[in-house]
């Protein structure tokens, strides 16, 4: 079910100092890494926290998600995070050749076969993240869907990717974590987080 919109949700998204509209602007020549879907926030939010040296763009679709992680985010101030409001299929030109790592963290799993194609590790949005990338593609996903999971792993290998690292129960391997909300209820219910990180 999509959220409602928050009371605050204009106000917050038109005073918002880093949400990128027409041109991305950090002020460095830091590597660029994306989240796809970043819901609420904490991931991006962590990840730029921890990784001064990386910058960072999280892209939320819905306008009422982005704005709740926007009034998270904003009280940080920091220069090497910022947002995308939009569907990631609209921004082919405006990531063209800029990004070395995508995350994608807790995607909507498209169950039904019918709807395959608007997974986000189907082959025609493999294709688009081609242009999104700078040189060397790497994908990391997490999920707590099996059978997501199962086609992301056939997708990116039929794509030409290898898969580097691979867990069914990431919270007990060593792999540095930065969990998002879903990751942290998924976990508290006894549900298994599932991690990949492939490249290409």
């Amino acid at each position: 079910m999509r959220m409602r919109n928050p009371k605050y949700k204009d106000e917050v998204i038109n005073n918002c100092t880093f949400l990128i509209q027409d041109e991305i602007n950090f002020p460095n020549n830091n590597p660029i890494h994306i989240e796809i879907g970043m819901g609420k926030g904490n991931f991006i939010l962590n990840m730029a926290l921890n990784n001064p040296d990386i910058n960072y763009i999280g892209i939320e679709k819905y306008s009422s998600v982005a704005s709740v992680a926007i009034k998270k985010i904003q009280e940080y101030n920091l220069p090497n995070l910022k947002i995308i409001i939009n569907d990631v299929q609209n921004l082919s030109d405006l990531l063209k050749h800029k990004v070395e790592v995508i995350y994608l963290n807790f995607s909507d799993p498209w169950p039904k076969l019918r709807h395959a194609k608007r997974r986000l590790t189907h082959e025609n949005f493999l294709k688009l993240y081609d242009n999104f990338f700078k040189s060397k593609k790497t994908i990391i996903q997490k999920t707590d869907n099996d059978d997501l999971f199962a086609f992301s792993i056939d997708s990116l290998k039929n794509y030409g990717y290898e898969i580097v690292e691979l867990s069914y129960d990431l919270h007990s391997t060593n792999i540095p974590n930065v969990e998002t909300e879903y990751e942290e209820k998924f976990s508290k219910r006894g549900i298994k987080i599932k991690y990949l990180k492939a490249i290409k």
